[in-house]
């Protein structure tokens, strides 16, 4: 399947270089070390066992941040705070790293919410062949803006591309009706060929324009020079 160029978007962050990974070095924890049914030495403070529970969850947190797994090091250090909250001495430490955690790990994307953000999230689904993610998004933009071509091409592709003729059909035709540059596109389109030997979509080619208004002309995206 033919990758599809991404739409332009003023909202995409530009690509951030990434610094390289910190060196962690685990600081000793003498006490979690110490089997705790033996006595402790005269002076030295007692230990609950809930300290030698949270010591352990919170070394499973520092060495996955050593592997540079900081989701899982931020899971495990946050959940010693939350399940331990007594054991303030160790929290010190716990936030330390959490710190670094937080400057790394991969931030959770946010679902998009413009028309804009939907068809390059469409897009991307497309190119991946996640086809039911892609329509999905393109559903959406459809209900805000039923007259948007592109969103109705794209929908048509998913659909051709998931073996659904007639609902591709549809949508394709809506989309030629909507914009004559649709037909020539929908000739040499590689993701439309399921459709080729479909009376129907021969059919759809032949769909007269309908009127062209200036405001919805003016909210169209641009589209690339080679037309995808």
């Amino acid at each position: 399947m033919a990758k599809r160029p991404l739409p332009k978007s003023k909202n995409q962050p530009p690509d951030v270089p990434v610094s390289p990974a910190p060196v962690v070095r685990t600081p000793p924890t003498v006490e979690a070390k110490r089997n705790p049914a033996q006595p402790a030495s005269p002076g030295s403070p007692q230990r609950s066992s809930t300290y030698f529970e949270a010591v352990a969850l919170y070394e499973q947190g520092v060495q996955a941040l050593q592997r540079h797994d900081y989701n899982r090091a931020l899971e495990l250090l946050q959940s010693v705070l939350r399940q331990y909250p007594d054991e303030k001495e160790l929290h010190e430490r716990v936030r330390l790293y959490l710190n670094i955690c937080q400057k790394h790990a991969t931030p959770q994307e946010a679902s998009p919410q413009t028309i804009e953000e939907r068809l390059y999230a469409a897009t991307l689904a497309v190119n991946g062949g996640k086809y039911d993610e892609a329509i999905s998004h393109l559903r959406l933009v459809r209900d805000e803006d039923p007259d948007h071509d592109h969103a109705l091409y794209m929908l048509a592709v998913a659909h051709a591309q998931r073996g659904e003729h007639a609902e591709a059909i549809a949508h394709l035709e809506r989309a030629i009706a909507l914009n004559p540059e649709n037909r020539a596109l929908a000739r040499r389109d590689p993701d439309l060929e399921p459709l080729q030997d479909d009376d129907a979509f021969r059919g759809a080619l032949d769909v007269p324009s309908l009127p062209r208004s200036t405001d919805r002309l003016a909210r169209r995206p641009i589209r690339p020079k080679n037309g995808r």
